[in-house]
């Protein structure tokens, strides 16, 4: 998607930069339901926008939409665009042709993609953007956290809810602007922020992508695109992150690396769990700073804390606020989230659908809550990257006791992606690493025989991007039906 005409002088100023009042636009967003959108839309109504949408699915998101003004329709259709309408705006998930955007082109209308309308936004202000195949939306709701707390009050968007921000967007009277920057179909190139951390590169998304060298280098122009008065953050513990900082020269941005195990601007050290989380020691350039105490779990929310640590100061932020504010950080849903416990049951509920992800979490999982067993019910988030990291996912459940799999989330995906590969194929893979795992095609059909095996010190985790949430939710209710409390 791409604007349709650049003749008008409102279609100029979108491109060059959003103002802060923006009565005198109208917007409508396709697939406003979604994280992303929906803390776009809400910036837009916060900066007085006229903002208009359309979603498959209802959400408490869109309600919190519908109560803060915005017009929004489940039924997507031609005339779901209201008469109105002056820009469209489509998540890069939205096909070419569907029938908004039809009629969006049939009436002349501009057509943004959601991240050139977030790097509009940004342009005007400091903007921070953290990218990387994972941790984005933790670690940019931290830094967002950091500064509020410093007394910065910056604006943001970032891809989940976060109760200590009051939400997943936000609206301050501050100069900076905290972004989450996605790689997928090369969305944070639209951004050109004035900081940024990348946080590790992998393969993901390889329905996009040619391939791990493909991904590099758009990581490579992303970094490239920061202003040459900024601070890139990269993380030397990560191969490729750690070649990219040896290869970033003038004019390009200064480069600041941070890392646990690898020589590095900013170093962690000394780490030790304290209380299910991790405590450490900061360094930087080779000078002490003082000892840190996460809030969240997690060694490689160790590494999170340590790009959090180097936007922060470079924001101008003291020390010993940044150090006050990281430890009292707990987190944004869906990521390694307690949903609730009955006889000494948990049910914790994760976002993570990648193998790194899925490692990284059930690591934290023990670390946090020391179960005695430790279930984990995944559901697999499409069917090309299934297949694409089958093996490796296969090899990702080793911390797991027991693995619960449905039928793999569709989404994005063609048909053929969808014969090539099934959740069967991912369960029969983890029982050749060795692992005890048990194929359940249907969501509704998992909470009722994973009841009846639980004991008191038992840890479900709920793991997917999908909707396997609701697995946790119905599990807790039946739980709560059927143990003695």
């Amino acid at each position: 998607m791409t604007v349709v005409s650049t003749d008008s002088s409102s279609v100029r100023a979108l491109t060059r930069g959003l103002p802060t009042d923006l009565r005198q636009f109208s917007f409508h967003l396709i697939g406003i339901g979604g994280s992303g959108m929906s803390g776009l839309a809400a910036l837009l109504l916060r900066h007085g926008a006229r903002v208009s949408g359309s979603d498959c699915n209802a959400s408490l998101a869109i309600v919190r939409l519908l109560e803060q003004g915005a017009r929004i329709t489940t039924r997507q259709a031609a005339d779901a665009l209201p008469v109105d309408t002056q820009y469209v705006v489509g998540s890069a998930a939205i096909p070419e042709q569907h029938v908004e955007l039809r009629e969006a082109t049939r009436r002349g209308l501009p057509i943004f993609k959601y991240a050139e309308l977030l790097g509009a936004l940004m342009r005007p202000r400091h903007g921070i953007a953290i990218s990387g195949t994972h941790g984005k939306s933790s670690t940019s709701a931290w830094l967002t956290y950091v500064l509020k707390r410093a007394g910065l009050d910056p604006s943001f968007v970032i891809g989940a809810e976060c109760d200590q921000l009051a939400g997943g967007s936000g609206v301050g009277d501050g100069p900076h602007f905290v972004a989450e920057a996605c790689e997928y179909d090369r969305s944070f190139l639209h951004l050109r922020p004035r900081s940024a951390a990348i946080l590790n590169i992998e393969e993901d998304h390889l329905d996009y992508y040619s391939g791990l060298d493909d991904i590099v280098r758009a990581f490579e122009r992303f970094a490239a695109g920061v202003l040459d008065d900024g601070l890139i953050a990269l993380n030397a513990d990560d191969a490729r992150c750690r070649r990219m900082a040896d290869t970033l020269h003038a004019p390009h941005a200064p480069v600041e690396t941070f890392a646990i195990d690898a020589d590095a601007t900013w170093r962690a050290s000394g780490l030790a769990i304290e209380d299910g989380t991790y405590g450490f020691d900061v360094s930087r350039a080779g000078r002490p700073l003082g000892r840190v105490r996460c809030g969240v779990a997690g060694r490689h929310n160790v590494s999170n804390a340590l790009a959090v640590i180097a936007l922060a100061n470079h924001a101008g932020v003291a020390w010993e606020r940044i150090r006050a504010a990281l430890a009292e950080f707990r987190g944004v849903k869906r990521r390694l989230e307690l949903r609730g416990e009955v006889a000494g049951v948990r049910v914790v509920d994760d976002y993570g659908h990648h193998p790194t992800e899925i490692r990284a979490t059930l690591q934290a999982a023990r670390d946090r809550f020391a179960p005695q067993r430790l279930w984990c019910v995944f559901q697999p988030h499409q069917h090309s990257r299934t297949r694409f990291l089958l093996e490796d996912f296969a090899r990702s459940f080793t911390l797991a006791d027991r693995v619960i799999v449905p039928d793999i989330y569709f989404v994005r995906d063609t048909q053929r992606d969808r014969e090539a590969v099934s959740a069967e194929d991912l369960v029969e893979r983890i029982r050749q690493q060795g692992g005890d795992a048990v194929y359940i095609p249907c969501l509704d059909a998992i909470a009722e025989p994973l009841s009846r095996e639980l004991k008191a010190g038992d840890l479900v985790l709920t793991m997917g991007a999908g909707t396997i949430w609701k697995v946790a939710d119905a599990l807790i209710h039946r739980l709560g039906a059927e143990l003695p409390h």
